[in-house]
């Protein structure tokens, strides 16, 4: 019976260890971050954007969006709440060039991170170069000791735009 407490307390406490080794090497991390991903598609730039501006439909291509909520109001700011696997993010269009540019920005103050994607939608070869940059702050430290060493900083735009060219009937591989 004493082994087994001494295991547990070992256990216990090894875990608390790790916890503050990994939130000491997180408050080390610059707390802002920018990524970059991009992705070549067959489509026009029109075609593209259109999918892509077409909020309201990202759970029929996204796997990680279960529903969307939009509010537009005419004359107003475009604003949309994606419900997903795990949490719900509400976002702001901010900047919105037809088949050119678009950026959105997370409206949410206290998820432990926040930023914008800027969204280019550049001709190239016949298609389209989709690019997508990421400007985020990251202030949870535990959030961006993971985000930095064990999923990646791109692993969400990856997702995104992978799943971009499956909705266009396209695969291709994230660059």
């Amino acid at each position: 019976m004493r082994l087994l407490i001494y295991i547990v307390v070992g256990v216990i406490g090894g875990l608390i260890l790790l916890v503050g080794i990994v939130a000491l090497i997180g408050s080390r991390l610059p707390k802002s971050h920018v990524a970059s991903r991009s992705i070549l598609l067959s489509k026009s730039p029109q075609e593209v954007y259109a999918v892509v501006r077409d909020f309201g439909t990202a759970p029929q291509w996204r796997s990680d969006v279960k529903q969307v909520e939009v509010e537009a109001p005419p004359g107003g700011p475009v604003y949309f709440r994606e419900i997903g696997k795990n949490d719900t993010i509400n976002y702001e269009l901010v900047e919105d060039v037809p088949g050119q540019r678009m950026v959105t920005r997370i409206r949410d103050t206290n998820l432990g991170y926040s930023g914008q994607w800027t969204y280019l939608f550049t001709a190239e070869n016949g298609g389209t170069r989709v690019t997508i940059r990421e400007d985020g702050e990251v202030s949870n430290v535990i959030f961006r000791f993971m985000s930095r060493y064990v999923f990646g900083q791109t692993a969400t735009i990856d997702s995104y735009l992978t799943s971009l060219a499956k909705r266009l009937g396209e695969e291709a591989a994230p660059q």
